[in-house]
């Protein structure tokens, strides 16, 4: 399988770690970002909520930082340990609690400050969060009042998952984790591994029914059973081979949807393929390389390629039915299901709507200009966008 050059500028920033958002458009960049149309008729009316921020986003962590919305409320997180809640209607900040102490007006990091990568999560009145430094908290989501702090053996850089009675988190060492949503102690675990070299990032997981599906480093998709950590199928999405540990890189780290019992996930130098929840069996697969994953509305499954380019696929039968290349080399977010659109946010903090009937660019708003590297989040008509600096955006569809 062949790439582009501008696909191994993407693995050097991603396996780069920190300079992960630094390097992004600089002059060096073998391909630079295409220009945006200056001449643009949009065709869907989007209107600005408000925006705001928390702390510094993911700051130089190498990891996209997500909120997360339940009950009108939006959760947010920072590398600096802040959480806050904000009011997801007009972003009044609700609660703020933060993994330090205070000295004057700063924050001061101290031994036990917590420094955020993963989540939020929330479900009821639980919020939880994975840190760099293997630890996983636990916050009453009413007023952020502290349940539990837990530690597992690797960072977490992908939010959890909450089902009832348990939280599930990814660490990066290849492991999941199944803990108490009551006091955090740990049911089980189950170990996948890691190949010696890996992209930046992990996929989240995501549950359905009794089992939990993740993606992991060696290009595999892995449905567990919630009751116990055992594996009920695996399947590979990964293609990656040749004779060097980056010729071999094959991790899923994008975003996995589960609807039914179709599960939908894509590759890095791999596929985008639909599996059968319940058994993994392939409905269908296609060639892509893509480390953002796919979204799903309607008929159409979407994915962003490792060059930028945006997908659709037939549901049923896999068929291509469009490309968008007119933002290739713009370092798009995962995508995300707006409607009857697909929304990503790209490296010059530009939110983009396109049709997903047919690809064409409908919208477009701009956060800042910080890269926007999370997957947006949609709750309703409302889209919330977190940029790497911790700005947040909150935008509708107009009436």
């Amino acid at each position: 399988m062949k790439f582009s050059t501008v696909a191994v500028v993407v693995l050097a920033v991603l396996l780069g770690g920190c300079n992960w958002f630094r390097g992004i458009g600089k002059k060096d960049n073998v391909e630079p970002p295409t220009p945006l149309a200056e001449q643009f008729a949009p065709s869907l009316s989007i209107q600005r909520v408000w925006n705001g921020n928390v702390g510094d986003g993911p700051g130089q962590s190498g990891v996209p930082m997500v909120p997360a919305v339940a009950d009108g409320r939006l959760y947010a997180a920072d590398i600096d340990g802040n959480l806050s809640a904000y009011d997801a209607a007009t972003g009044k900040r609700l609660w703020n609690v933060h993994s330090g102490k205070r000295s004057g007006m700063y924050w001061r990091r101290t031994d036990t400050s917590v420094r955020w990568s993963g989540g939020p999560s929330v479900a009821g009145d639980l919020v939880v969060v994975g840190g760099l430094d293997g630890q996983v908290a636990a916050y009453s989501a009413a007023d952020g009042a502290e349940r539990w702090v837990v530690d597992v053996s690797s960072e977490v850089i992908a939010p959890p998952a909450i089902s009832g009675d348990l939280v599930v988190v990814r660490s990066n060492d290849g492991r999941l984790y199944g803990l108490s949503a009551a006091d955090g102690s740990r049911r089980w675990v189950f170990d996948q591994g890691v190949p010696p070299l890996s992209l930046r990032g992990n996929s989240t997981p995501r549950i359905a029914g009794s089992m939990v599906y993740s993606g992991f480093d060696n290009g595999k998709i892995v449905a567990v059973n919630l009751a116990d950590g055992t594996q009920s199928w695996v399947q590979t999405v990964g293609l990656g081979e040749g004779r060097t540990e980056v010729d071999r890189l094959a991790d899923v780290d994008g975003e996995l949807v589960v609807d039914g019992n179709e599960l939908f996930a894509a590759g890095y130098r791999g596929i985008v393929t639909a599996l059968y929840a319940d058994s993994g069996r392939t409905a269908w697969q296609r060639d892509l390389s893509s480390y953002a994953g796919v979204a799903v509305t309607n008929n159409v499954v979407a994915a962003v390629d490792a060059d930028g380019n945006v997908w659709a696929f037939d549901r049923q039968s896999g068929a291509n039915l469009w490309k968008q290349d007119q933002l290739k080399y713009r370092w798009l977010s995962a995508p995300a299901a707006h409607g009857g659109a697909i929304v990503v946010g790209d490296l010059e903090g530009w939110v983009h709507w396109l049709s997903a009937d047919d690809g064409k660019l409908i919208a477009r708003e701009r956060l800042g200009k910080k890269p926007i590297v999370g997957k947006p989040v949609v709750d309703g008509d409302t889209v919330y966008v977190e940029d790497s600096e911790g700005r947040l955006g909150a935008w509708r569809t107009a009436q």
